[in-house]
């Protein structure tokens, strides 16, 4: 049995086949990206595994070493992307690009949190590059064809801008909404 998603078949997280090692698996992962969300890529290991209601050991089977964990913590998050873009494709196609763009800020955040420990040459790191853009990709070039976003603008364009605006402090989560309204305002065409 093959536990991963086919858009991220290339770097995909290989979760354990009995479901209560997979609960544990699956909490340790929230546990992270949490912690490293809100304390950086340096937040203590038995933190998370105290978090996720496990031992230190259980974290130590399912990821050998810190560097695992980064690599499953940023694979699942491309995982869900993945997923997003599954999950809208029959909205609408402003509706559904955005809606996937909301779910990419998200895996920006977690990028964001762990930059510094993920191997950009790696196999992995590329799989999940493309994974990712198989996934949106379709989403914006419907919006396009659908005359409800720019045809002057690259898919690359699009995620370049929206992780710059992620990537600059705001006072409120809600002053990054705004900005982020903005930016897809000067995407979109047809604006209700």
């Amino acid at each position: 049995m093959d536990d991963r998603t086919p858009s991220t078949a290339g770097a995909a997280v290989r979760r354990p086949h009995r479901a209560d090692a997979r609960r544990n698996f699956d909490k340790l992962l929230a546990a992270a990206r949490t912690a490293f969300a809100e304390q950086g890529s340096g937040a203590p290991l038995e933190d998370i595994a105290r978090t996720a209601g496990v031992g230190i050991g259980t974290l130590y089977r399912n990821f050998p070493t810190r560097q695992a964990l980064f690599d499953a913590v940023y694979v699942g998050e491309v995982e869900e992307l993945c997923r997003a873009a599954q999950d809208v494709a029959h909205l609408p196609p402003w509706e559904a690009f955005s809606a996937w763009l909301d779910r990419f800020v998200s895996y920006v955040a977690t990028k964001r949190a762990i930059s510094d420990e993920l191997n950009r040459d790696s196999e992995m790191f590329r799989a999940s590059r493309v994974a990712m853009y198989e996934a949106g990709e379709p989403l914006f070039t419907r919006a396009q064809e659908a005359g409800e976003a720019r045809r002057d603008a690259s898919f690359d364009d699009v995620l370049r801008m929206i992780t710059g605006i992620i990537a600059t402090g705001y006072v409120s989560d809600e002053q990054r909404g705004r900005v982020l309204r903005f930016a897809l305002d000067g995407i979109r065409t047809d604006k209700d």
